[in-house]
């Protein structure tokens, strides 16, 4: 009976958390549509997404100005910094329960390093794919994120057969160690403007990529979610270990596979459109875990709403600060996830002191 009444809190607690999450992402989501630098009534908003949406409007007249900052410009910006968000909590959350360590995020691997190459290199030379246009950048990124896996997967095939989690970390530092000094010649050797661009680009931005930049992240990020939600099982299981995850009969060397490539793809994606932009990834799932625990069946989809608010809440945070100027929302990320990582650990490590 005990045992009944705790498992019937903790899942009454698991779904207020998921009403909460998703209350979470709708209020700022509104926030983000609407408070800008630029003041459009809130029935005029409701309207214009009403209209487009589903065809059903109860205005007479709406300015078309207002028509385009809401549509083409803040809705956009709002469902790509969710997109953004979302994916890279997610794979910081796959990280994570991977690698068995807190400290892992979509970083770890060096396929965002990747990414960002691609995207300087493009930044600087000032090319364009026949047929690509300005999708050369986010594109060109992307692929470049998933040869950057494939570089760490043969840098680790060649000194362990076995996908050790520590040669996987290792080989990641490696490469992006590597890519680092790479990003940072490429930037010296460039003129002001390109320097300027390539650094811009590098703190990252959710502003002005429209719903071009939204449909190209939304493949990525349904085929990555799909993956991991699909192996959360195998999640769980490396979770205990390598050894005990292969004794309860689970492949860990194409579980541990699947993982990297479903991560790997949504982190890339969302640098390929966003930028660099840190601290989500590892701060969102690690507060999650300490919330929900180490259930990766609700650890992801929770990371997802939540990072995805999150994002929604710096973009927000990057845009009204300074207004009409904007700040980088890695800026904001950044000293928004720190400080806040920061004591997580602090309390981690007090706790544990205080259990010895």
């Amino acid at each position: 009976m005990r045992n009944l009444s705790i498992q019937k809190l903790l899942s009454n607690k698991i779904i207020w958390l998921y009403i909460l999450s998703g209350g979470l992402l709708l209020g700022t989501s509104l926030l983000g549509l609407f408070l800008s630098s630029v003041t459009v009534p809130i029935p005029t908003i409701l309207h214009i997404i009403s209209e487009k949406v589903f065809h059903i409007g109860w205005l007479e007249e709406v300015q078309k100005n207002e028509e385009m900052i809401i549509w083409n410009i803040r809705l956009p910006r709002v469902v790509l910094a969710f997109c953004v968000g979302a994916s890279l909590s997610l794979a910081g959350a796959a990280f994570q329960g991977l690698l068995r360590n807190p400290l892992a995020d979509p970083y770890t691997i060096g396929v965002s390093s990747g990414a960002s190459l691609g995207a300087v290199i493009v930044l600087f030379f000032q090319f364009s794919i026949i047929g690509l246009g300005t999708f050369t950048l986010p594109i060109v990124s992307i692929i470049s994120g998933l040869l950057t896996l494939l570089v760490v997967f043969g840098l680790v095939r060649l000194s362990s057969r076995s996908l050790a989690v520590e040669t996987i970390i290792l080989a990641g530092i490696i490469i992006s160690s590597f890519i680092g000094a790479l990003v940072s010649l490429i930037i010296s050797l460039g003129d002001k403007d390109a320097m300027t661009q390539i650094i811009y680009w590098l703190y990252g931005s959710v502003g002005m990529r429209g719903w071009d930049y939204v449909q190209l992240i939304i493949p990525f990020m349904i085929v990555g979610a799909f993956i991991l939600f699909y192996h959360y099982r195998e999640l769980n299981a490396l979770a205990l270990g390598e050894e005990a995850a292969d004794h309860i009969g689970v492949d860990v060397k194409r579980g541990k596979t699947f993982v990297l490539i479903g991560a790997s793809l949504l982190t890339g994606a969302a640098v390929a459109v966003s930028g660099s932009i840190g601290f989500v990834g590892l701060v969102i799932p690690h507060l999650v875990r300490l919330i929900v625990g180490p259930n990766h069946r609700h650890v992801l989809p929770l990371s997802m709403l939540i990072g995805g608010s999150f994002l929604i809440s710096a973009d927000l945070i990057a845009r009204v600060l300074i207004a009409p100027k904007e700040l980088p929302i890695g800026v904001i990320t950044a000293l928004i996830g720190a400080p806040v990582f920061a004591f997580l650990l602090i309390r981690e490590r007090i706790g544990r002191g205080s259990n010895r």
